[in-house]
């Protein structure tokens, strides 16, 4: 137990982000244009892992914008540009562990996201991207480098999946400030 709680916060204390301010008139990749029409980019940032860089993502919106207290309700997608190799089950594995942290779902629940995980993300590569889109009231669906790979019809997994970057408790604050940097332009708050 000791020891787990210290490999937590040491991987809390190493994640740092290196954000930059969203780009102006950025085409949105394939697969969000497709998903959102009127795709526009919020923000993006790096995630780093003991300094070494795992991914850039990126937060995609529609027109209105994105209320962080309304997040259920509202159309968006996340993608995750590889810096390097990771297995799929790595990735469903840490997703997972992550939504257990900030106490989504139960045992059940969780059980079955993470099959879901497992059976939808595949092996990346350096360079590789996975898109996740959040579909409101219905779940979310995923791309791999803008090929669709499935799709999980479950609102309450979506919303625990994004919150691993747009939550409050995420272990990665600095990104989450950075994905979320121009969310709010139609008069919603940021929180």
């Amino acid at each position: 137990m000791i020891r787990h709680l210290i490999v937590s916060s040491a991987f809390a204390a190493v994640l740092m982000t290196a954000g930059a301010p969203a780009r102006a008139n950025v085409p949105a990749p394939p697969a969000v244009a497709a998903q959102l029409p009127d795709a526009r980019l919020a923000g993006e940032g790096d995630l780093r892992w003991f300094g070494l860089k795992v991914y850039t993502a990126q937060l995609w919106i529609g027109r209105p914008g994105l209320r962080i207290d309304r997040l259920a309700s509202a159309p968006f997608a996340l993608e995750l540009r590889y810096a390097t190799a990771l297995k799929g089950s790595a990735i469903a594995d840490r997703s997972l562990q992550e939504m257990e942290r900030m106490g989504y779902g139960d045992a059940q629940q969780r059980g079955r996201w993470l099959d879901a995980m497992k059976r939808l993300f595949p092996d990346v590569a350096k360079g590789d991207r996975l898109t996740g889109v959040h579909e409101p009231g219905r779940g979310a669906r995923f791309f791999h480098n803008d090929r669709p790979i499935g799709g999980v019809d479950d609102p309450e997994f979506a919303g625990a999946f994004f919150a691993i970057w747009l939550d409050e408790r995420t272990v990665a604050p600095a990104l989450r400030e950075s994905l979320l940097r121009q969310a709010a332009d139609a008069g919603g708050a940021v929180r």
